[in-house]
């Protein structure tokens, strides 16, 4: 079984245990989603440079821990929407490979419409 596979289970596991299925909708996943990636964000607001540094290495387990949320919603909307993450993952790291050749884009923060007219396909 995969690492993914392996937490897929794992989160609907905890879910199905809990009867939580009932609450748990596309919309309110994405909702649930977006908070978590909102409290990873509050581990670096108003923080910058040697203070952000610090910060960051003092309290990795706790940003870890906002990760794993944000992880666990995405693994709970593949599974109930029958994505594969994996493929789609791979998907996309094409697709991103296409609009921010590395030829073009190595080293530099531009959007990928400096190096394109329309959208890479």
């Amino acid at each position: 079984m995969s690492d993914i596979k392996r937490l897929t289970r794992d989160a609907v596991d905890f879910r199905d245990k809990r009867e939580w299925k009932q609450f748990h909708n596309t919309k309110d996943n994405a909702l649930s989603l977006v908070l978590e990636a909102a409290e990873v964000l509050e581990h670096f607001q108003w923080k910058n440079g040697k203070e952000l540094e610090e910060y960051c290495k003092t309290h990795k387990t706790e940003i870890a821990e906002e990760l794993a949320d944000v992880l666990h919603w995405i693994l709970l909307m593949s599974e109930e929407m029958d994505i594969d993450i994996v493929k789609a993952f791979d998907r996309k790291m094409v697709k991103n490979g296409k609009k921010y050749p590395v030829r073009l884009a190595r080293g530099k923060h531009n959007k990928w419409t400096h190096y394109h007219t329309k959208e890479p396909k």
